[in-house]
């Protein structure tokens, strides 16, 4: 049966799979759970601004392998809102680890997209869980280059902290042209299901209020240090035209491996940031592909001691 979904501005829209949510308590957060199919388990984690609907046209695919479970994260779309000093990258992965142990899931696969790549990694690294292997759709596991990446956080910071600032972002004309621009800047093109979906939640206040304060209190340079200790296979699957996260980073999370973890790039050309959206039956059949090469004492280790 659907789950009865919070109130928001989300409300009149047909979110895709209502029929597979669940809300889930887990201490003082309470989660919007998505789950669906048979077998062993795939953790889907969407990235920043995102919620389930990301994974719409992946996880039917997915679930006809897996036992796949996606979750909204905290601050996001149906997810409840923690407290402002959980919103940092070790704080993501802790309260998915909470999940993870709610559910009593042996996780076997995590899929992570931008920051949810990030998030997974993080999770393994510091022992939540211990799948085969890990895969990541243009994972954003590397601190913005340049100028971007001394101006972002400040003022995401600032942002996140003044009290209007999610208000009048999701106050501002977002009609379907304004919201494809906003798409577009990714690199990506969607089709109107989607436009109408990313639509609904940046018109959302407390979505928007999510978003800002997990950017701002984002810092991948730990992760990045840390990622010579990851064991588990990483496959990077990359969309060529990216705009939000540069494809060559992929060459660079790669170098900074453990040698014999390896570490495969898979590019799709013609796609952008949003690879598993625009194309969900190829990158399906890519995430099944690498995660069948891994050999099944793969994420027996998951990291090496710091």
């Amino acid at each position: 049966m659907a789950a009865s979904l919070p109130s928001m501005a989300l409300d009149g829209i047909a979110w895709p799979h209502r029929q597979a949510s669940t809300m889930v308590q887990v201490g003082p957060l309470r989660w919007h759970v998505q789950r669906m199919g048979q077998g062993p388990v795939a953790l889907l984690i969407h990235g920043t601004g995102a919620s389930t609907h990301s994974w719409r046209g992946l996880m039917p695919r997915l679930a006809r392998d897996y036992s796949v479970v996606a979750m909204d994260l905290p601050g996001h779309a149906f997810t409840g809102m923690p407290p402002a000093r959980q919103m940092t990258l070790p704080g993501m992965a802790q309260a998915i680890a909470a999940l993870v142990k709610a559910l009593r899931l042996d996780v076997e696969l995590v899929v992570g997209h931008s920051a949810g790549a990030a998030i997974g990694a993080r999770a393994v690294l510091d022992g939540a869980f211990a799948p085969r292997a890990l895969v990541a759709v243009n994972g954003a596991f590397l601190p913005l280059a340049g100028l971007p990446g001394v101006l972002f956080p400040p003022v995401a910071r600032l942002m996140a902290a003044t009290p209007l600032a999610a208000q009048l972002f999701a106050r501002r004309r977002w009609d379907r042209a304004a919201v494809e621009r906003l798409i577009g800047g990714t690199g990506s093109m969607l089709d109107a299901e989607g436009l109408a979906l990313y639509g609904a939640l940046v018109r959302d206040p407390r979505h928007a209020a999510g978003a800002l304060a997990m950017m701002a209190r984002w810092d991948l340079r730990p992760l990045a240090h840390d990622l010579s200790r990851l064991r588990t296979p990483l496959a990077l699957i990359v969309g060529a035209d990216d705009r939000a996260v540069p494809p060559r980073d992929a060459q660079r999370v790669r170098a900074l491996l453990p040698v014999d973890a390896g570490g495969s790039i898979d590019v799709v050309a013609g796609a952008g940031h949003l690879v598993h959206e625009e194309r969900p039956g190829e990158v399906a059949a890519r995430i099944i592909a690498s995660s069948r090469t891994v050999p099944a004492d793969g994420g027996a280790h998951a990291a090496t001691p710091a």
